[in-house]
């Protein structure tokens, strides 16, 4: 497989399988059923969307979403905050917003502590997420179970040489502001980074292996808080086998077969067939109600917001 791409002839394969439905039901009472009948290799997908309530606003809503908001930084377009190449060019906006953003200044919300509830059960087999705020760590998931897909803060790199620097020294010079990120760049000889994937740059290796790991061992898929818009993170939801069924906790339907931009996106892959009810669910909720409705229909509620609780009360009630 290339560093981009997922391997076409196996998500061909699971396309012109037979699709079976396993579910009792083609709802979240047949999903819960699904999961105390034994489900085992959980695979969740997690985007911007999961982390809304922590105080962290997600990319593409209308007006709060983070490329509504960027205006002040004089950006020839949104995406540009997130772009290498305008990166090495005018480094300024992607610090300041940084500074914003940096983890530790939020906590997780209960759809991290719902993964982290699954993890405990020792039926996650991974969590795969496009965000870089890293609260899926600060829930105490295990970090051989998380898959950063576009990077995080963990890890630093000077772009100019390739050396590694330590996380927490970037993030004392960039919470300090301008003079601190320019101090730190001068120290090390050229920009320092931390380890995001932006836009022009490759995914992190690891990121690939496992997904030829784990895929095709997944026996259900959790997809929550995502546009599904992004390559070639989108096309993982068709990586999975065929009858496999895969729920979606969103406020709106994505990545259905009938989204053209999906289609686009995804070239000409599946998508989610709702309509069609054959084993794919859909949950039409914010992530945090989402998963308090299906924790009460597995009778987990209450441990799940025990942990909550906990998480809270060992973070200093943030």
């Amino acid at each position: 497989m290339s560093k981009q791409t997922i391997k076409e002839e196996t998500i061909k394969e699971t396309q012109e399988e037979e699709k079976i439905n396993l579910l009792s039901s083609n709802d979240i009472k047949g999903i819960a059923e699904y999961i105390l009948n034994g489900a085992k290799n959980i695979i969740v997908m997690t985007g911007a969307g999961v982390s809304v309530s922590a105080g962290i606003p997600d990319f593409r809503t209308q007006g709060t979403g983070i490329y509504s908001k960027l205006e002040e930084y004089d950006l020839p377009y949104p995406e540009a905050i997130f772009s290498i190449d305008y990166f090495k060019e005018k480094p300024e906006p992607f610090y300041t917003f940084a500074k914003e953003i940096y983890p530790g200044l939020h906590c997780p919300t209960p759809a991290h502590y719902f993964i982290k509830l699954l993890a405990d059960k020792n039926i996650l087999q991974r969590v795969y997420t496009q965000n870089i705020d890293s609260l899926e760590h600060i829930a105490e998931i295990d970090k051989s179970l998380i898959v950063a897909a576009h990077g995080n803060f963990d890890t630093a790199t000077c772009i100019e040489t390739g050396e590694k620097i330590d996380p927490e020294e970037v993030k004392e010079y960039i919470l300090s502001g301008k003079e601190g990120w320019e101090e730190m760049n001068e120290k090390y000889g050229g920009l320092v980074k931390p380890d995001i994937v932006f836009f022009g740059e490759q995914l992190p290796t690891r990121f690939h292996k496992l997904l030829e790991e784990d895929f095709p061992k997944c026996d259900l898929l959790i997809v929550m808080g995502t546009s599904l818009k992004v390559r070639p993170f989108c096309s993982l939801i068709d990586y999975v086998p065929k009858n496999i069924p895969r729920l979606l906790i969103n406020r709106e339907e994505v990545g259905v077969k009938e989204d053209n931009e999906l289609s686009v996106l995804i070239q000409q892959m599946e998508g989610f067939k709702f309509e069609d009810e054959c084993g794919d669910v859909s949950l039409l909720t914010d992530c945090d109600e989402g998963v308090r409705e299906i924790a009460e229909e597995l009778g987990w509620l209450n441990e799940l917001e025990e942990l909550i609780l906990t998480g809270k009360n060992k973070l200093g009630n943030k």
